[in-house]
C-alpha cells in the first residue's frame, strides 16, 4: 500500500492515540478498509473492523480475521449473535479501536458524497460509553474505483485523510435507544464525516443526504443492480 500510494494525514492530532473509540470514516471504494487500516496503524493504533460474516467463511482469510480480532456482522445490518457487542465490550476492557463505515456499504451517491447512516457505529459507542472519531480520505478511487476489481498502482496516488475531533455523543447519553435517538446521533457523525469530506474536495456536498430506498436501490451489492 505504501508503493501504490502516498497519504497526507491532515489534523492526525486528533486521532487518539489511547483508549477505546469508534473510528467512523466515509466509504466509496472496496480498497477503503485497506486505506483506512494503513492510516489508523501510521497513527500508531491497530485497527479492528466489522466485517461481512460471510467472509469470516473463507478458508485461511477468515481464520485470520478471526485471530486478529475483527467482528462478524450479517449483510443487511444484523449481527451474527452477540459477537459484536462481546466484541466491543472487549475493546474497551483493552483501549482498542474499531474501525465502522456508518453508511453501511458503499455509497450509492452518484458523485462519491457520504449516503445516508445506519446505526451501528452510534449504538457501540453509546451502549459502550465510548467517543467517535470521524474521519474522511478522497483519493482512494483513482487506486480502485467503486465495485471495481482492479487495483490501478502506477503511476502513484495520492489520498488525502482529515481527522475530525472526536464525537463523545454526551446529548444522546442516558437517553433510551430507541430508533429516533440512534437515528438521530447517526445524523450527527453523518454531518461530521460529510464536512470533513467537503473540506478534502473544496466543494459542497448536496443538500440532502443520498438516501438508497428513495431511488429504489437495494441495501446490499452494486447499486446499479
Amino acid at each position: 500500500m505504501n508503493l501504490a500510494a502516498r497519504y497526507e494525514i491532515i489534523d492526525a492530532h486528533k486521532f487518539p492515540r489511547s483508549g477505546a473509540f469508534v473510528f467512523a470514516p466515509n466509504h466509496y471504494s472496496e480498497i477503503d478498509p485497506v486505506v483506512m487500516g494503513v492510516v489508523a496503524w501510521k497513527l500508531g493504533r491497530l485497527p479492528r473492523f466489522l466485517a461481512k460474516a460471510s467472509v469470516f467463511k473463507i478458508p485461511v482469510i477468515g481464520w485470520v480475521l478471526t485471530r486478529s480480532g475483527q467482528i462478524p456482522v450479517q449483510r443487511g445490518g444484523s449481527v451474527r449473535g452477540s459477537e459484536p457487542v462481546k466484541a466491543a465490550q472487549r475493546l474497551v476492557q483493552k483501549g482498542q479501536i474499531v474501525v465502522v463505515y456508518p453508511e453501511g456499504s458503499l455509497t450509492r451517491d452518484p458523485d462519491l458524497w457520504p449516503m445516508r447512516g445506519k446505526t451501528g457505529a452510534v449504538r457501540i459507542a453509546l451502549e459502550q460509553g465510548i467517543p467517535i472519531v470521524p474521519a474522511a480520505h478522497w483519493g482512494t478511487q483513482h487506486l480502485m474505483e467503486r465495485y471495481s476489481k482492479k487495483i490501478s498502482l502506477f503511476p502513484r496516488k495520492t489520498i488525502r485523510v482529515k481527522i475530525g475531533d472526536p464525537l463523545d455523543l454526551a446529548q444522546f447519553r442516558g437517553r433510551s435507544l430507541d430508533t429516533a435517538t440512534l437515528n438521530e446521533a447517526t445524523a450527527v457523525v453523518m454531518v461530521a464525516i460529510t464536512a470533513l469530506l467537503e473540506d478534502l474536495r473544496g466543494e459542497k456536498a448536496p443538500a440532502k443526504r443520498w438516501n438508497p430506498s428513495e431511488h429504489n436501490q437495494k441495501e446490499t451489492g452494486r447499486f446499479e443492480a
